[in-house]
């Protein structure tokens, strides 16, 4: 079967870490002593996600140096890998990072448009940011994707509002509004699932994921919303931080 492949984008400032992302890029930031992108990389792992492409930008040498100093070790018993060629694979307990600088200042919607090239021949795949832990289960949410047939699968959840608020009816999201600091319900959750048509979608470097693409496929009808309930924590803040590590240790 062939690999599906996970982008994470991991170029943003993350400014409201303060000093933490002074010296390191937030994917970085330790949660018990781990790398954040790395307990990412798991949660895809875990559920037989394997191909990783990550999408630097700012302090891109912490993450870069990260991974070629594991290229052929093992982590959490995973072998690291960093694909060299097209048509290498994958033996057992085995995954591919992937590392593609994106540039600086480049948006999200940028840093995908800039990997197009490395996507072209995935008819979909899998899309989040590296600042985010769930327990989502990855599987179902890309089976959900290919059932409906649809551009674009965003995940759903509704903890306290702060984030990009979703209108869903019947599945189909109906509206995509970024950042509405008093909306209540269903939010963006950041773990996405796209075709490959949503590089038609995305302009330039200041593209931005969250604004005009999204909004545009909803009102297309080809953004989807897969709901979930369970354990979502995102890492803006210190206290975010915190917060998800007293959620892991328990």
């Amino acid at each position: 079967m062939k690999e599906i492949k996970t982008v994470i984008l991991c170029g943003g400032l993350g400014t409201r870490l303060g000093h933490l992302t002074k010296i390191k890029p937030k994917p970085m930031i330790e949660i018990n002593k781990k790398p954040l992108i790395w307990h990412i990389i798991k949660l895809y792992y875990e559920k037989g996600f394997r191909n990783f492409i990550l999408a630097t930008g700012y302090k891109h040498h912490y993450i870069t140096n990260f991974f070629k100093r594991l290229d052929n070790l093992k982590l959490d018993n995973i072998k690291i890998r960093i694909k060299k060629k097209s048509k290498e694979t994958l033996r057992k307990n085995e995954i591919f990072v992937s590392l593609k600088f994106t540039g600086k200042t480049t948006l999200t919607g940028g840093r995908l448009l800039r990997l197009r090239k490395i996507l072209k021949s995935d008819e979909n795949f899998m899309l989040t940011y590296g600042d985010g832990l769930s327990d989502l289960p990855i599987d179902k949410l890309f089976q959900f994707h290919k059932k409906h047939k649809k551009i674009a699968t965003v995940t759903a959840v509704n903890p306290p509002a702060r984030f990009g608020a979703l209108t869903v009816k019947n599945k189909t999201v109906k509206k995509f509004q970024e950042k509405i600091q008093t909306s209540e319900g269903w939010i963006n959750g950041g773990f996405f699932v796209f075709n490959k048509k949503i590089f038609n979608f995305l302009k330039n470097d200041k593209t931005i994921l969250e604004q005009d693409p999204m909004k545009n496929l909803a009102k297309r009808k080809q953004l989807m919303a897969f709901k979930y309930k369970g354990f979502w924590q995102c890492v803006d803040t210190i206290r975010d931080k915190e917060i998800l590590e007293e959620k892991l240790k328990k």
